[in-house]
């Protein structure tokens, strides 16, 4: 059973911020803004957030937007590496981390990935291990703010330690998944994993191994 963090986790501070910019990015001005598709609306009495596929009990498990901001919370400091090249230093995102989710409901143990459900059928997967990492976790705030929609609002899954693709906006569900599939982006050329600090940009830069057959 994996354990709830401390409801506070800040990374190690590095006197130089160079030092934390991964290969090949740059620090912009401002916070960017990048998305696919349009804003989703948010409406509170019907939105469901699910969590369904290999669980341990074999069922579904839905939350409310009530049940769902009652689940523990966090903050994370950290820093966000996008794939077209710029990174955004020291966020502090707010919310409900993945630990707090797979205590509510338990995945099979076989389970080795997830794919993540937005809006629009919008996905990205990820390997069961980047998930469970005590600095994942889906973010309502931003440096002590709510999201604005255009960040996410009302819920944005966070992975600081990979590319900024695989922390889905607009999040409405987790899959539990034994064998890997690739999502969004992934399916368009995009690495299946994503790590900033080896430049896994791209699906044609992957080993053996990095993804699904």
């Amino acid at each position: 059973m994996p354990e709830i963090p401390d409801p506070e986790i800040r990374e190690p501070e590095i006197p130089v911020v160079e030092s934390r910019l991964p290969p090949g990015q740059y620090i912009p001005r401002g916070r960017p803004i990048l998305h696919y598709g349009r804003v989703p609306a948010f409406r509170p009495q019907t939105w469901r957030f699910q969590v369904f596929g290999a669980t341990a009990s074999g069922e579904e498990h839905r939350f409310t937007w009530e049940e769902f901001s009652r689940l523990p919370r966090m903050t994370v400091l950290a820093d966000f590496h996008c794939v077209t090249k710029f990174s955004v230093m020291g966020n502090e995102w707010g919310g409900i981390p993945a630990a707090a989710l797979l205590e509510r409901v338990p995945p099979d143990p076989g389970v080795r990935h997830v794919m993540i459900w937005a809006e629009y059928g919008y996905s990205a997967n990820l390997r069961f291990g980047d998930f469970d990492r005590p600095t994942t976790l889906f973010a309502t705030e931003l440096d002590e703010k709510p999201l604005t929609p255009e960040r996410g609002f009302p819920v944005r899954l966070v992975v600081p330690h990979l590319y900024a693709w695989k922390s889905v906006k607009w999040v409405r569900a987790v899959e539990y998944l034994l064998e890997d599939r690739r999502g969004f982006w992934e399916e368009r050329g995009y690495h299946n994993i994503g790590d900033p600090w080896r430049e896994q940009r791209y699906s044609y830069q992957e080993d053996p191994g990095d993804g699904p057959p």
